[in-house]
């Protein structure tokens, strides 16, 4: 086996377990989703977190992906974000690239951060997980509990920044 060979068998490795198109996923999947808006930015992500935390609902800004909401979302008029506020479901989206994920996601590896598990908990049956697969357009909306209660198998782990 020459070098070539090497390198094109590690690419090929890498493409078949690295998760590098993770943000198009998460487009693909809001996209699929006609009453879904993405993750707002900005001035309007603030306005979002502050609303919530007037409810005393704290959650980080990377916490989720996408809101549902049955109506239009207007972030900048704090007074009707709020009436709204009860309306909004967070949606955390993991995509699955892999042929090896099987439908109903068997197979699939992913990741629940601390800052995800923590928006669960805050907000309760508001807060959603969507599977989506890449491959094949499957799209499973779940909670946290029902991942870990389905998990075969969890490693914890500590990230850590120095």
């Amino acid at each position: 086996m020459d070098l070539f060979e090497i390198i094109a068998q590690k690419r090929a490795h890498l493409q078949r377990l690295a998760n590098t198109n993770g943000a198009l996923g998460e487009q693909g999947a809001v996209f699929a989703m006609q009453t879904w808006l993405p993750r707002p930015k900005g001035v309007a992500l603030k306005a979002l977190l502050a609303a919530l935390a007037e409810t005393g609902i704290h959650i980080r800004p990377s916490s989720f992906d996408a809101i549902a909401a049955p109506a239009p979302v207007d972030f900048h008029d704090q007074e009707r974000l709020r009436a709204q506020l009860s309306d909004l479901v967070f949606i955390e989206i993991k995509t699955a690239n892999q042929t090896r994920v099987k439908p109903g996601f068997a197979g699939f590896f992913f990741a629940l951060t601390e800052g995800e598990i923590a928006a669960a908990e805050a907000l309760g049956s508001r807060h959603r997980v969507a599977l989506f697969n890449n491959q094949t357009g499957e799209l499973l909306l779940t909670s946290v509990p029902e991942i870990l209660g389905r998990s075969r198998s969890t490693n914890w782990q500590v990230s850590v920044q120095l």
